[in-house]
């Protein structure tokens, strides 16, 4: 079911009771993976200076449930331990991703999403020491280009933080049209 949905252009969500909901926003963000994205010049130098050891795919369940956690600001999460599940069961299947940053041994900060041809469906991201989340996207977007996806899907724009990328926001219409061309792209995670 979750499959379909992305492939229509939904995704879930659950509430605070952990009832599961199903979205398609009329306006939906996503991160140009052409010219369009963009990395600060602090944030670049962060990336080479090599802080954090950035891993892909070790750690997956681990990166979702952090994700879940209460942080500043947000103490209630949509990520319930059914979403947990249903998205392990998705990485088990070689469709969900994660990107992590690790600093001395500890797991600091990441990303997780779904692969489905050329797109990429971010989910939610998270970090325990400055700019490791973000440091996470830049790899995410590196692999992405390299690997020959055309879509990174981010759902919403959850704080200014996103806007530094290159985050638009685009009509539903014309995010239907671009996911038509990502599922028709050959992508390889």
């Amino acid at each position: 079911m979750l499959i379909a949905a992305y492939r229509s252009g939904i995704f879930p969500m659950a509430d605070e009771d952990g009832a599961l909901g199903w979205y398609e926003p009329r306006i939906r963000a996503i991160i140009p993976l052409d010219d369009g994205f963009h990395v600060p010049s602090r944030l670049a130098r962060t990336v080479r200076s090599g802080r954090f050891e950035v891993r892909m795919v070790s750690a997956f369940t681990e990166v979702v449930q952090a994700c879940a956690e209460p942080a500043p600001g947000r103490e209630t999460t949509w990520i319930s331990e059914e979403i947990v599940r249903a998205y392990t069961e998705l990485y088990r299947m070689g469709l969900a991703h994660s990107v992590e940053c690790w600093r001395e041994g500890q797991l600091v900060g990441g990303l997780y999403g779904v692969a489905l041809n050329g797109l990429f469906a971010g989910e939610s991201m998270f970090h325990r020491e400055r700019d490791a989340s973000k440091v996470a996207l830049v790899h995410l977007v590196e692999r992405l280009r390299r690997s020959g996806f055309v879509l990174l899907d981010t759902q919403f724009i959850v704080g200014a933080h996103m806007l530094q990328f290159g985050t638009i926001e685009i009509p539903r219409t014309e995010y239907h049209r671009r996911l038509k061309g990502a599922l028709q792209t050959e992508a390889r995670w």
